[in-house]
């Protein structure tokens, strides 16, 4: 009896001390390893600073890269129309040049032969309507047929054509037809610049003979430089006309050019990108055809919730801020990080929950994530 008395004894102390330990369990505060708690003394030399965060529309950027481009308006060939020999030029490439400036001189015997042809039609114009002023009056007074009349306006007429014909091809080669006597008579014309601008090539040399459809040299009219960039498929949505554009080159980033985007083009290349053509604000002599250049495209995002950089930790491959859940009580929540700018950062809560009431910590947040690391590990 005296066994089984104690045996009854150390069941019911066992089933006694089971029940205390379920209760314990069930009664003890489930913890939150993302919870960070401060005491009074720590806030007071934490210097946590929190508030609510509003919402603001920042300003992405696309970073992308092309070179100066050149528009066939301001790209010009020069030739010679008629052909004919160089005698002389003093061109080379890089130069600049002035509108009306003498390029070239050339010489052919043609240049002759076509003054020649001028003053002649010019003459025998003359005569033509002389007469058939003659005719007119001796037909008034029927001293002539019609016909003799006719004649003589129709030889006039065929004389003004070939003189005005021969006049545009004087013209052509520069040469002022009003001015042209039989004392000015010049085997040799001149050739201007038609721009104010810089010789890009010399395709020629002095003594070569020209064709009409050679180009002899091609000069370039610095005012209307373009950026042409490349700008991936995907990122086309974003931009528009006169968007702002600031280009600069790798030799020296920190000289910028302020661009406006020109024109985007309709079609895409087989590398996935499309030709965007940006006007710089002003001209600048270090800007050269052909030079690479980098660009940042301006482009302005929709409103999102944002807060200082100071209210944002990195921990463990992920991005979180504190919420305050109550007194000196922070809640760790994971963020997704969007646009960034002047120390700012769009974010959004992972789970999705609102953020428009809650008071975030807005300074300070490495501190509490010190502090909750080393809580963990104690």
């Amino acid at each position: 009896m005296k066994k089984i008395v104690i045996i009854i004894i150390y069941i019911s102390f066992l089933s006694s001390c089971k029940n205390n330990k379920s209760e314990q369990e069930a009664t003890a505060p489930v913890s939150n390893e993302k919870l960070v708690t401060l005491s009074p003394t720590q806030s007071q030399f934490a210097d946590i600073l929190t508030s609510k965060i509003d919402q603001k529309e920042m300003a992405a950027e696309i970073r992308v890269n092309g070179k100066i481009d050149v528009p066939p308006q301001n790209m010009i060939s020069i030739s010679a129309p008629l052909g004919g020999y160089l005698k002389s030029t003093k061109l080379l490439p890089g130069m600049h040049l002035g509108k009306g400036e003498v390029i070239a001189v050339m010489e052919d015997q043609q240049y002759i032969e076509l003054q020649q042809d001028y003053l002649l039609a010019k003459t025998k114009l003359q005569f033509a309507e002389i007469e058939y002023q003659r005719q007119k009056e001796l037909n008034q007074s029927q001293a002539s047929s019609d016909k003799v009349t006719q004649q003589a306006l129709s030889e006039t007429n065929i004389q003004r054509i070939m003189m005005n014909a021969i006049a545009e091809k004087l013209k052509l080669i520069h040469i002022n037809p009003t001015n042209l006597s039989e004392n000015t008579i010049s085997k040799s014309i001149t050739i201007q610049s038609p721009i104010n601008g810089y010789v890009s090539k010399v395709n020629v040399n002095i003594g070569k003979y020209i064709t009409a459809s050679e180009v002899m040299f091609e000069l370039i009219n610095p005012t209307d430089f373009h950026l042409n960039i490349k700008v991936f498929e995907k990122d086309i949505s974003n931009l528009a006309i006169g968007q702002k554009v600031i280009a600069y080159t790798n030799t020296n980033p920190e000289k910028k050019y302020n661009c406006k985007i020109l024109l985007i083009n309709k079609d895409v290349d087989s590398d996935g990108t499309v030709d965007v053509h940006c006007h710089f604000d002003s001209n600048d002599k270090a800007i050269l055809p052909g030079m690479y250049m980098n660009a940042i495209i301006q482009v302005t995002s929709s409103k999102s919730f944002v807060i200082p950089n100071d209210g944002l930790v990195h921990f463990e491959g992920k991005d979180y801020v504190f919420v305050v859940s109550k007194q000196n009580e922070y809640l760790m929540q994971e963020v997704m990080l969007k646009k960034s700018e002047n120390e700012l950062t769009q974010i959004e809560f992972v789970n999705g929950d609102q953020m428009q009431d809650k008071v975030f910590v807005t300074k300070g947040a490495y501190t509490l994530l010190m502090k909750m690391k080393n809580t963990a590990e104690e």
